[in-house]
């Protein structure tokens, strides 16, 4: 038995999100949450009783204090974290936007210690003491040494016959789509489940259709076991080893957006690790609901609120 059911690493952020009904330029107050893709996905796994670690390499102090404290109180492991004295903590600033205003990021997160970390910075003996390595696009944007490790760690984890999950998860922001292609393809050799949104999929890898026929290229072309696509709320797409299928998406109030996208991801590897996509896609679809109801990036939930759900009544 391994030691854990899902290992990931990536850069610990903190997110400072303007008040709605407001603008960066001239905010007064801000709201601070600990925020990371993959620590999300290690998170909310976590809370389904999932046993997952979570790796990077930051400062010490109260922000990354803060950061600590969110992702291992609700059950990550976070002994693989590197403190380093000195650097600072990379941070991203939100407005969340109001019709016809889009929400707007800005990063400010160069020269954090985790830009320069190299494979050395890690124990694989022990990250790799699992059945599913996760992955994202996010922390091979961020430099060439966060690239090269992330190509380290899904070569080595095949190596080592552990199952990767890669979420493409562009970020235009963050780096072009013909550096996102070049460092992304590769991986897809070492990769059994894929993430990638139908305008991802569009963007990146040059794909041609619509939700369903993008999904399916991208399994066929790949020669993926299994393919994942979200495509707003036209619906979720699913190709691979289990079969085909389209799943319909609910347009629900918007409390808080980010971290919805890593709480679907999160579900449906919660059904990946039963051997059953298909339904973890349906775990997923509700995780992200909930992800939309309530303030940070870490979606958070019980396993019984998993299956209610179904349900709008009342809870009693």
């Amino acid at each position: 038995m391994t030691t854990y059911d899902l290992t990931t690493f990536g850069e610990a952020q903190i997110r400072l999100t303007v008040h709605k009904g407001e603008r960066l330029a001239t905010a007064t107050e801000l709201r601070m949450t600990p925020a990371g893709s993959e620590a999300n996905v290690a998170g909310l796994l976590a809370q389904l009783r999932r046993r997952t670690a979570f790796a990077t390499v930051m400062p010490t102090g109260d922000l990354a204090q803060r950061f600590l404290n969110e992702y291992r109180g609700v059950g990550v492991d976070l002994s693989h974290v590197v403190q380093k004295p000195g650097g600072r903590m990379a941070l991203y600033f939100m407005e969340p936007g109001d019709p016809p205003l889009p929400a707007r990021v800005t990063y400010d997160r160069e020269w954090t210690p985790f830009r320069a970390i190299t494979p050395e910075a890690f124990d694989w003996d022990a990250l790799l003491d699992t059945e599913v390595l996760f992955l994202t696009g996010i922390t091979a944007a961020l430099t060439q040494e966060t690239a090269r490790t992330v190509t380290f760690a899904a070569e080595e984890a095949v190596r080592r016959g552990v199952r990767v999950a890669l979420d493409v998860n562009y970020r235009s922001l963050l780096w072009t789509a013909e550096r996102a292609r070049s460092v992304l393809e590769p991986l897809l050799k070492s990769t059994s489940i894929l993430f990638c949104s139908r305008l991802d999929g569009i963007k990146v890898f040059g794909a041609v259709g619509d939700g369903p026929a993008i999904n399916r290229w991208l399994r066929d072309t790949y020669e993926l076991d299994h393919v994942v696509s979200t495509d707003s709320t036209a619906g979720v797409y699913y190709a691979g080893r289990e079969g085909e299928g389209r799943y319909d998406v609910d347009a629900i109030g918007v409390t808080d957006r980010p971290g919805a996208g890593d709480s679907f991801v999160g579900g449906t590897l919660h059904g990946y690790l039963d051997g059953d996509v298909r339904e973890g896609i349906t775990y997923g679809l509700r995780t992200s609901k909930l992800a939309l109801t309530h303030y940070g990036d870490l979606t958070h939930l019980s396993p019984s609120e998993l299956e209610s759900l179904t349900t709008s009544d009342i809870v009693r």
